[in-house]
């Protein structure tokens, strides 16, 4: 019985050590590769070093190592700053995902009116107002558009008394008029037949109009002066 209980002691602490074999093997081969790793990096950072050092003497550039060595304190210095300018940017490109198609947007209905107002004419409109503008330049001196600015409150006032509808009627008669008369075939009038044809009542009120006119502007003057 005894015999027996050893035997399978025997056993564990063969199992036990088996796995402690393949455990160690098993670091040993880690170990193997991170050694392998480790050698390959040195002869690739050697490899870098070396073409650093190459590159950096054929454009004459000299390192201090006091310079390095101040340049790595201040970074580790302003580390919190750096996070703070990254975090800055991470923002910037996070609102210009957000905002950018919203710009693409106002782009897109910007570019549909200029297309409207082409097929409108108004660029047409505006070009051919250029040369308006250009003879306003080579007609009229700076003096003139002081003395035009000076006037205008005058010339606006003028413009809205004639848009009147009363005054907009009685031109659009006198047009009409002017219009409906034939100026080459206009008859003789005498003395005696403008004498005659002063007595008709469309002459009268013709008069009439003319003598209430003149009378108004001469008041008018009178006041000013």
């Amino acid at each position: 019985m005894e015999e027996k209980n050893i035997q399978s002691q025997i056993d564990a602490l063969d199992k036990k050590l088996d796995l402690i074999l393949g455990y160690v093997h098993q670091q040993r081969l880690n170990s193997a590769v991170v050694e392998d790793l480790v050698s390959d990096l040195s002869i690739i950072g050697k490899d870098a070093y070396d073409s650093t050092v190459i590159e950096l003497d054929k454009r004459q550039v000299e390192l201090d190592p006091s310079q390095l060595t101040d340049l790595a304190v201040t970074f580790l210095r302003n580390v919190g700053n750096i996070k703070l300018v990254m975090d800055t940017l991470e923002m910037a490109v996070d609102l210009s995902k957000e905002v950018g198609p919203i710009a693409n947007e106002v782009i897109i209905d910007f570019t549909k009116q200029l297309n409207i107002f082409e097929e409108k004419g108004y660029f047409k409109f505006f070009k051919e107002f250029i040369p308006i503008l250009d003879n306003i330049v080579a007609g009229f001196t700076p003096k003139d558009l002081r003395e035009l600015a000076d006037s205008i409150v005058s010339i606006l006032t003028l413009v809205k008394e004639m848009t009147q509808p009363e005054v907009l009627g009685t031109m659009e008669n006198a047009i009409k008029a002017f219009n409906s008369m034939e100026t080459e075939s206009v008859p003789s009038y005498s003395i005696w037949r403008l004498i005659r044809e002063m007595n008709s009542p469309e002459m009268k009120k013709a008069l009439g109009y003319g003598i209430t006119f003149m009378k108004n502007v001469s008041k008018d003057v009178t006041i000013k002066k």
